[in-house]
C-alpha cells in the first residue's frame, strides 16, 4: 500500500475553499441579521481569526501528510489558501453587489457620509464633496476587487509567516 503524502497545490485548494466558504457563511450572516451596514472591528477580527485557523490547519495537515514543512512551503501554501479563499469571497460579493442588493453601494456611501458628519460635525461642505468623491473613487468594483486581494494576500502573508515559522521542521531547509 502506497503512502499518499499532501501535495501543496491540494492543500491550498481544499482549505482555500474552506476559507471561502467559511466567508461566505459569515457574509450572509451578517446581512441575514442586518448588520450589512454597521460592521464593526469585530467582525474584521473575527474574518482575520478564522484565516489564521484555517491557514494553521493547512499547515498543520501538509506537515502531518508529508511529514516536514519548511517555511517556504509554509508562506506558498499559506498564501495560497488566502489567495483562493478571497477570490471565492470576491465572487459572492460581485453577486451580492450586483443582484442581491444592487444599492448596497449607494446605500454604504449615504451610511459613509453620515458617518463623516457624527465625527466631523463642523466639516465645510467643500470638505464634504471632496470626502465623498474620494469615498466614490474607493467604491469602484475593480479597487474593490484589488483592495480585497492585496488585503487577503498581505494577511495571509504575515499569518504564514508566524504559523510557518512555528510549525516548520527544524532539520528542514527552504
Amino acid at each position: 500500500m502506497e503512502d499518499k503524502k499532501s501535495t501543496a497545490t491540494q492543500t491550498m485548494l481544499n482549505y482555500g475553499l474552506i476559507l471561502g466558504f467559511i466567508s461566505v457563511l459569515m457574509s450572509v450572516g451578517i446581512y441575514a441579521m442586518g448588520m450589512i451596514y454597521d460592521q464593526g472591528v469585530a467582525v474584521a477580527l473575527v474574518s482575520f481569526v478564522i484565516m489564521a485557523v484555517i491557514i494553521f490547519l493547512g499547515l498543520k495537515n501538509f506537515k502531518v501528510g508529508n511529514g516536514s514543512l519548511a517555511l517556504g512551503q509554509a508562506l506558498k501554501i499559506g498564501l495560497g489558501i488566502a489567495l483562493i479563499g478571497a477570490i471565492i469571497s470576491i465572487i459572492y460579493n460581485q453577486i451580492f453587489i450586483n443582484f442581491i442588493e444592487p444599492d448596497f453601494m449607494e446605500n454604504m456611501m449615504k451610511v459613509g457620509e453620515q458617518k463623516m458628519l457624527e465625527q466631523n460635525p463642523n466639516m465645510t461642505d467643500e470638505q464634504l464633496e471632496m470626502a465623498k468623491g474620494m469615498q466614490e473613487k474607493m467604491s469602484s468594483p475593480l479597487i474593490g476587487i484589488a483592495m480585497a486581494v492585496i488585503g487577503s494576500l498581505f494577511f495571509g502573508f504575515i499569518i504564514s509567516l508566524i504559523e510557518g515559522l512555528i510549525l516548520k521542521s527544524p532539520s528542514v531547509e527552504d
